[in-house]
Parts: structure tokens; sequence; C-alpha cells
């Protein structure tokens, strides 16, 4: 059973202490809900305190949540930019190094090893850009501002569950401004539903132990229907498209002129 753990616990014992550290007393009475609604969902008083007690907002995630960009991009563009030359070599070396590992986990649910290496690399190249935010922060500012509230909300709570459950530590708990996190970019909801424990010390660390990430890698697409002995995709005519119904919209156009 994972070892619960407590983070910063020179947080006062109450609540009206624990967030006396912000100066907005709208937020401190938003984290002090946020708090009680994490205890209910099973984190323990003292790492809820220690991971709101000190929570600020952080004005650039807000930023780069206002200003995403709207692009279109046709498949070839996107292969180039993601599946680079370089990429596709890096990952031949590294599938490699890590054969005997990631057989280990990949084989009994028959799914490739150069896949599980493959999604790695795509997500976070490689466990080399797994984000730069604390998650708590990051989420905590998203679902006070009313970005998508309700769903940062969860996930905020499901990252105090995460960090309760002491799989990782609330300042080693980072990814992108959205909460996309460690080697494998789960959010926490994903996390909790997904990540596993490649190595059997007991907890689920996919930013540090490539074990637990090629395991959550694994489990993820056996929870999400992987078969055996089928291919990851194949190209199809945009008639075809048509006739099982599925939208030609949502290809490019670019990708729709250049099917034979």
């Amino acid at each position: 059973m994972i070892t619960r753990r407590s983070f910063g616990l020179t947080a006062a014992c109450t609540p009206s202490l624990a967030f006396a550290q912000t100066r907005d007393s709208k937020f401190a009475a938003w984290l002090a809900g946020v708090q009680a609604e994490a205890i209910r969902a099973g984190v323990d008083q003292s790492t809820a305190q220690a991971a709101l007690g000190s929570v600020e907002q952080v004005p650039e995630v807000l930023d780069l949540a206002r200003n995403q960009p709207k692009f279109k991009m046709s498949w070839a563009d996107y292969q180039n930019l993601v599946v680079s030359a370089e990429r596709v070599k890096r990952g031949r070396e590294l599938l490699a190094e890590n054969r005997k590992l990631v057989d280990r986990i990949a084989a009994p649910v028959g799914v490739p090893s150069s896949t599980v290496i493959a999604l790695w690399g795509i997500e976070s190249n490689y466990g080399t850009r797994l984000g730069e935010f604390e998650v708590v922060p990051a989420l905590a500012t998203l679902a006070y501002n009313n970005f998508r509230a309700t769903f940062f909300r969860q996930q905020l709570v499901a990252a105090l569950r995460i960090i309760s459950q002491g799989h990782v530590g609330l300042h080693q708990m980072k990814g992108s401004w959205a909460g996309a996190m460690g080697q494998c970019q789960m959010i926490p909801t994903s996390f909790l539903a997904y990540a596993a424990d490649g190595d059997g010390d007991g907890r689920a660390d996919i930013w540090t132990n490539k074990a637990d990430v090629f395991a959550s890698i694994v489990n993820y697409l056996r929870a999400a229907g992987w078969r055996a002995g089928e291919a990851w995709g194949r190209e199809v005519r945009a008639s075809i498209l048509r006739h099982v119904g599925v939208p030609v919209s949502i290809c490019s156009e670019n990708e729709i002129n250049s099917m034979p």
C-alpha cells in the first residue's frame, strides 16, 4: 500500500490560517472550498493545506490559455514537424537501449515495444519536455478564473489526490500550463485512471521512472481497447470516409486533395 506523505507541514492546522499567505481574500475563500472538496475526495488534511496554503495565481498560465494559436495543418506538415528524421533516429536508439524493459511490460498486452517508444517520443520527446509549470498553481489559476472551471477544478482535486497518495512531491509535480504531466503527459484524472507501477515500488512515477512511464503508456492502450496484431492506422480514401459516415470536414483540405 502506498504510504501517505506530508509536504511542507508548517502550514497551520485550521483553514482560516492555512490561506493567510495569499493577499486575495476571494481567492483564499475559493481555495478553502477546494480544500474541503479535496478532503471529502480522500486527500489528507495536511497535504491539502500544504498544497493550497501558499498557492498563488500564475499570470503566464492565463496568458497562454487566452492566446492559444489557431491554425490548420496538413498531415504532411504535421508529420514533418512531429515525426522528424532526428526524432525517428533517436527513437530507434532508445528502443535498442530499453528493449528488455519495454518488452517485459508491453509483450503481455500485445503492444509492440516500438509503439510504446513512439508515444513516449510524441508526448515528451523521450522525457526531455515535461513542462515547467507546477501543476497545482497552474490548475488553481485556470479553475479560479473560470477557464473551463469545472474541468480544471476536477483536475486540481485529482492532482491533490496524486500527491496525497505519495506518487510525487508537491513541487516535483510539474507539467504543461494545462496540467499535462510527466513523460507521458497525462492530465491528473487520466493519471488516476491509467498510471501504473512498472517496477513494484508502490508508486506510479511518470516524471522520473521509465518503468512506470512505459507501464502507464501500455496500461492506457490496454484500457483504450488495444488489440494485438492490428496496425496503428491505415490510409483511407475520402469516399470511404463519407460511406462510413465520418464527416470529411474533420480532415484538412490539403489532406483530402492529396487522397487518390
